[in-house]
């Protein structure tokens, strides 16, 4: 089965590069795994750390087509759970600890765009915890979410999920709800915050919170990346930055964040049509928090990236500095051991 899956998997990419602007370099980074393909478009990943054992980490991965779901992938790539026949559901993100009643559970929440709503999923385990799903943009014309990302306030571990959609006006693009758990335990969401400018070219799918640092980000597609405070508390919706606007061949996409020490690191953004990654400063340069300057580009064997996450956990002898995971046409996820990629951002900076 396994040559099998490897010759159909190869004919897949192959199909797919045909009649893309960019094929895959010759010196692209080679991924350590490439998973099980889904049954129809992958779009967006989010890795859930173990919490005794990191080698029992997961991947959890969208198929974003109507009847698709979520899937979720240990670390040799191979599905190993799953919940589908949902209504194109798009990005995904994480949280951990979320309370509900005398207990703490991790969870993933994703988009699901025809139903206009959010779905919350108990993990490991993959339960809906949300009475059927949660509504979002009520009341507004354009209604279709995609994007997602999860906030996680220090202080007090409040859990909030920031909304992207397809179209939206500018100024209050995104909007932001606090979840938390209803009398019979399932999840409720409040919603807390609108904000964010938009460009009007494209879309805003990606976003990307940086949970120890306190900031949002977005990808502005054929923009550039924007910036925000994520502590709603705050009660300031100012753009702090807006960078990256001239990195791009056509679409700026997946952002991950690299996490070196709490304050270091870096942020990736997928080139899409170019099947690279940019690589910018996550501390801003000297003296500048929001100055995000590019100091790398590397490309990868993804097609067309839609969404990426990265780890800096040791996950074993293969991710012993941590995993970058990426969505790549041909329907599935590639991961990546980062020390290929350190050594990619070393060399360009030297």
């Amino acid at each position: 089965m396994k040559i099998i899956y490897k010759i159909v998997l190869a004919s897949l990419l192959l199909i797919s590069c045909k009649d893309k602007l960019a094929p895959v370099a010759k010196n692209a980074l080679k991924p350590s795994i490439i998973t099980q393909p889904t049954p129809h478009d992958t779009d967006d990943p989010a890795i859930w750390i173990h919490p005794t054992d990191p080698k029992k980490s997961l991947i959890i991965g969208t198929d974003k087509e109507t009847g698709g779901g979520l899937y979720i992938y240990d670390l040799e790539g191979e599905i190993v759970n799953q919940f589908t026949n949902m209504g194109r559901p798009n990005n995904v993100d994480i949280a951990y600890g979320l309370k509900i009643g005398d207990q703490k559970i991790d969870i993933a929440v994703t988009t699901e765009r025809e139903k206009k709503r959010i779905r919350i999923f108990s993990l490991p385990d993959l339960k809906p915890i949300d009475n059927g799903g949660i509504e979002v943009f009520e009341s507004e014309k354009d209604r279709d979410p995609m994007g997602i990302s999860l906030y996680t306030r220090p202080s007090d571990s409040a859990v909030f999920a920031i909304v992207g959609r397809k179209f939206g006006p500018s100024g209050s693009y995104l909007w932001q709800y606090q979840l938390s758990a209803s009398e019979n335990n399932n999840i409720t969401a409040k919603l807390v915050r609108k904000f964010g400018a938009f460009s009007q070219k494209k879309e805003i799918e990606a976003i990307a919170v940086d949970n120890e640092m306190g900031f949002i980000y977005c990808s502005d597609e054929q923009s550039g990346m924007r910036k925000y405070y994520a502590d709603p508390a705050k009660n300031d919706n100012t753009e702090l930055a807006f960078f990256g606007q001239n990195n791009f061949k056509s679409d700026n996409e997946g952002i991950a964040i690299y996490k070196k020490t709490d304050t270091t690191g870096y942020i990736l953004v997928s080139n899409q049509q170019k099947n690279t990654f940019v690589v910018y400063t996550r501390e801003g340069s000297k003296n500048k928090l929001n100055e995000h300057q590019k100091i790398a580009e590397f490309p990868t064997s993804t097609i067309e990236c839609d969404g990426a996450d990265v780890t800096s956990i040791n996950l074993g002898t293969r991710f012993p500095d941590g995993l970058f995971v990426a969505m790549s046409n041909g329907m599935t996820f590639h991961f990546y051991d980062w020390r290929i990629i350190q050594q990619q951002i070393d060399l360009q900076q030297k």
